[in-house]
């Protein structure tokens, strides 16, 4: 063996583990600063709370977006949860009921997230493929409640996403105006708003629904929600 090759392997192993831990500082540095101030936030600031100067950063991630999507990727799991709870309900209703109130309070409590589900970003495949087994669930959830007689029947998996749509506007445009800081405990608009739409999914007497867009049109929205 040639003198000086051997420590080769471990100085690259070592090079290796210390960009990983970099990526991961300054994907936990963004997921905190966006989750408080929005996706906007400067990106001098995340390189700063993670420790790390801004060249690391962009080599880490080129753009916003990049970056962007990968604390989406890293909190896409609070979503799919979610939906995991809903299914465990033994009350397909109770359970649909919970998930969509669990969905918008998860936007209310975390502007990141909230942010990223209007936002044009490049799509991921790991979003992509996430996001399609969380749908495939939530529909699973959604034929169950059906089935028992309490969700309405034309409701369909892109109408949750319309939804949350909606829900971060109204988030967004309180938080502005500085309602929720002025409501009471548990009187944010957001939560009057998740009560509306909850009771509109019940069985009622009521018109029909017009028809639901096609699904592949909300499906890179959904990516979970990141394009």
């Amino acid at each position: 063996m040639t003198p000086g090759t051997a420590p080769r392997a471990p100085r690259q192993r070592r090079l290796r583990a210390d960009a990983a831990l970099n990526r991961d500082r300054i994907v936990e540095a963004a997921i905190d600063l966006f989750g408080a101030r929005g996706i906007a936030v400067p990106l001098d600031e995340v390189a700063r709370r993670a420790g790390v100067g801004m060249a690391t950063l962009y080599r880490r991630f080129p753009t916003r977006a990049d970056l962007a999507v990968a604390t989406f990727e890293r909190n896409l799991s609070r979503y799919t949860e979610a939906v995991d709870r809903a299914l465990e309900n033994p009350d397909p209703w109770q359970g649909f009921r919970a998930l969509v109130y669990e969905l918008c309070e998860l936007q209310a409590s975390d502007a990141g997230l909230r942010e990223l589900l209007t936002a044009s970003l490049a799509a991921s495949s790991i979003l992509e493929e996430r996001s399609g087994g969380a749908l495939a669930r939530l529909g699973t959830l959604i034929e169950r409640a059906q089935a028992a007689g309490s969700l309405r029947p034309d409701v369909v998996p892109g109408d949750v996403v319309v939804v949350l749509l909606a829900n971060a506007g109204v988030v967004s445009a309180t938080s502005r105006t500085g309602s929720d800081a002025e409501s009471t405990a548990g009187a944010e608009p957001w939560r009057r708003f998740a009560a509306l739409i909850i009771d509109a999914f019940a069985v009622v007497p009521s018109e029909a629904l017009p028809p639901a867009a096609p699904e592949h049109q909300l499906r890179r929205t959904i990516a979970m929600l990141a394009e």
